[in-house]
């Protein structure tokens, strides 16, 4: 059973909740499976995340979606009963975010949903604390075992109906936007502009109780839902809006900064034009040197934390670039990073066209011998190529994913449905991929790679695999096992799909089982020691294969 809270947010807010990208010491690797030579295979550690491969959505500050740990390698077969892991959170725990280690050496997974914020044992994948929400009803496993089992038995227009209706959970979410800092501190950042801080009860204690730390909440002249969170260098959490506003705030909330982004004038009415979506609608990536990177409707934006303040004066090294729009909505990647030290340095995303782009920026000061590609709005393009997943003849390709990179390498999915009613309006096509993302008859195919060539100064196509699916998740890469990863689907039961980084080839699959395995728009993720987990509808699974070294 489960109880609704009151909540004034309009339905689109909640449909952009929906799509969730929504979800160190420096240091480069080489000579890593699927790295080509020259290409360093991760970014540069923040010293203030917390000391882990998965401190905050998507990764690291360079959302990124790559994982130096090596994930499982085996053979295609069906996970037995003691392969897989699974245990119940509640709704809508799209990500976890991995401790860095207590005394003793033990770690945990910090993760929210719908009703509650929770540790897990990184080891035991035990639930160690759980933190009610306050004001909702916690989901129970018997209510989330007769969900999934309607899933599981419905079809046609009976399975379209109870999966609108499933919809209903995103009511209840309170926060996508997280990260984990250094000291064991959890930040969620709802959509509303506030930010809840939680940690141990007991300091240093991974078993003990969760408490509530502290709050904060947007200035009252920032307006807009609260779109995204990252943290620079230098210990700053950043937060954007939707309207386009970019607020730092340092970590124990008594100082903040904020700026607004260049042609962000009528924002406001953005969400509630014919899109239905943001200005601003994804999360953002951070470097090393205070490049914050913000895509919005139109444009690519390069702002700059001094340390002092926040700047999006070229001076200091801000820009704003134009990017292909025809469609209208804008990108639906988070934007990441691409290239470190002394190698050839990007922003990356997929852009708005109906036919959607992987785009290259120069993410600091163009060649000066650079021109402007034929068809690029704007000279700091690096490169554009249609990812039409390897047919040419294919008008309209879209993702809700960020685009995953390792070294020079970018992968994007295909999130488009196959065979939608023809009575369906194009914004409800999200719910085939989503609740129904397994179904044979709408799943998804394609995954296509990208590479940037440093000798020719060209972004040109790696390899295409038209037959693997992704209905929903985000991808990940394991630079140890040379592979990338997704949540697919096939005969109506979720797997896990294994490609080759280098070739596209599927090197081998595992059925993982029936709708309880939904990835529903969470990360394929890689644990500490290597094995692969993902959330799903209602929990979280953990694949441990005995055929895996």
């Amino acid at each position: 059973m489960r109880g609704k809270r009151k909540r004034s947010r309009p339905l689109h807010y909640t449909l952009l909740l929906f799509r969730i990208s929504a979800l160190l010491a420096c240091y480069s690797i080489h000579s890593i499976p699927g790295i080509a030579a020259g290409a360093s295979a991760l970014p540069p550690r923040n010293p203030f995340l917390a000391d882990s491969s998965n401190a905050i959505g998507h990764g690291t500050s360079a959302q990124q979606d790559s994982f130096a740990t090596a994930g499982p390698s085996g053979r295609s077969h069906r996970l037995s009963s003691d392969e897989i892991d699974y245990v119940h959170l509640g709704p809508l725990h799209f990500g976890a975010n991995y401790s860095g280690p207590y005394p003793g050496g033990r770690r945990v997974l910090w993760s929210n949903g719908a009703d509650r914020v929770v540790k897990v044992d990184h080891d035991r994948f035990e639930v160690i604390a759980n933190h009610p929400l306050a004001n909702v009803t916690p989901y129970t496993p018997d209510g989330a075992d007769h969900s999934i089992q309607e899933l599981n038995e419905r079809e046609g227009l009976s399975a379209l109906y109870y999966a609108y209706q499933m919809t209903s959970i995103f009511d209840d979410l309170s926060g996508v936007y997280t990260l984990l800092d250094r000291d064991h501190q959890y930040y969620i950042g709802d959509s509303r502009g506030t930010i809840a801080v939680y940690g141990d009860a007991v300091p240093g204690n991974p078993d003990s109780a969760i408490e509530t730390k502290r709050r904060w909440s947007l200035p009252p002249a920032v307006t807009g839902l609260m779109i995204g969170m990252n943290m620079t260098f230098d210990g700053w959490l950043i937060v954007a809006t939707e309207h386009g506003y970019v607020v730092a705030v340092s970590r124990d909330f008594s100082q903040q900064h904020w700026i607004r982004l260049r042609h962000s004038e009528g924002a406001e009415g953005a969400a509630t034009g014919p899109t239905g979506k943001g200005w601003v609608r994804n999360g953002f990536a951070i470097d090393l040197a205070g490049g914050i990177y913000i895509a919005s409707q139109d444009h690519m934006h390069k702002l700059i934390w001094t340390g002092e303040r926040l700047s999006i004066d070229p001076t200091d090294g801000a820009w704003t670039a134009r990017y292909r729009n025809s469609g209208g909505e804008g990108t639906g990647a988070s934007p990441s990073l691409m290239g470190f030290e002394d190698e050839d340095r990007f922003v990356v995303i997929t852009d708005g066209d109906e036919l959607m782009n992987l785009t290259l920026f120069w993410r600091d000061a163009i060649p000066a011998t650079w021109q402007q590609l034929e068809g690029a709005p704007s000279r700091r393009i690096a490169g554009f190529l249609p990812a039409n997943m390897g047919d040419p003849s294919r008008a309209e390709v879209q993702s809700e994913q960020s685009v995953v990179v390792a070294g020079y390498g970018a992968l994007v999915v295909s999130n488009q449905p196959t065979n939608p009613p023809w009575w369906m309006p194009r914004r409800a096509r999200m719910l085939l991929v989503s609740f129904l993302g397994s179904s044979p008859e709408y799943q998804p195919r394609g995954a296509q790679k990208f590479q940037w060539n440093p000798a020719d100064q060209k972004l040109e196509v790696a390899w295409v695999n038209r037959e693997v699916s992704s209905p929903n998740c985000v991808p990940t890469v394991s630079l140890g096992s040379g592979l990338a990863y997704v949540a697919g689907a096939r005969n109506d039961e979720w797997t896990l799909e294994a490609l080759d980084w280098q070739t596209g080839e599927s090197r081998f699959h595992y059925v993982v089982g029936d709708q309880r395995y939904n990835s529903l728009f969470a990360g394929v993720l890689i644990d500490e020691a290597g094995r692969v987990m993902w959330g799903t509808i209602f929990g979280r699974v953990r694949l441990d294969p005995r055929d895996s070294p």
